[in-house]
């Protein structure tokens, strides 16, 4: 079971999703080969040796990256596993790098920085339905 984040270009001027509009087209966030430097820049521990499906781990925690083939790239899908604060200081590097913004796919909002109620909840939830802290 993984916490799913959407990382995608919107504009600063939307704080949430509820204000982005159903017809809403993203700039893609770039070349692929400009994306995959971006993120073994950001996330240098990261294994791109599929360069669609990047992995990264730290202690406590993994993170699939599905990149896909696509170019340009749209959107990179983050499947977190596992516990730990810590893995979100690696998203929001790897945010940056992409000039992006976090998308919780589970609780439906724009994750931000010291904003980390979205990662705890799913902890939670996991946890009852797995019936083990992982």
């Amino acid at each position: 079971m993984s916490w799913d984040l959407l990382l995608l270009r919107l504009t600063d001027d939307i704080t949430s999703v509820r204000e982005i509009p159903a017809d809403c087209s993203p700039d893609p966030l770039g070349r692929r080969h400009d994306v995959l430097a971006a993120v073994a820049q950001a996330c240098p521990e990261v294994d791109l040796s599929d360069p669609t499906w990047g992995e990264f781990s730290g202690a406590g925690w993994s993170v699939e990256f599905n990149i896909g083939s696509e170019d340009p790239v749209d959107s990179v899908m983050l499947h977190i596993r596992g516990s730990g604060d810590d893995v979100l200081i690696h998203v929001f590097r790897l945010a940056e790098a992409l000039r992006c913004r976090v998308f919780d796919c589970a609780g439906g909002d724009l994750v931000s920085p010291g904003h980390i109620s979205g990662l705890h909840a799913f902890q939670q939830f996991r946890d009852r339905v797995v019936g083990t802290s992982q």
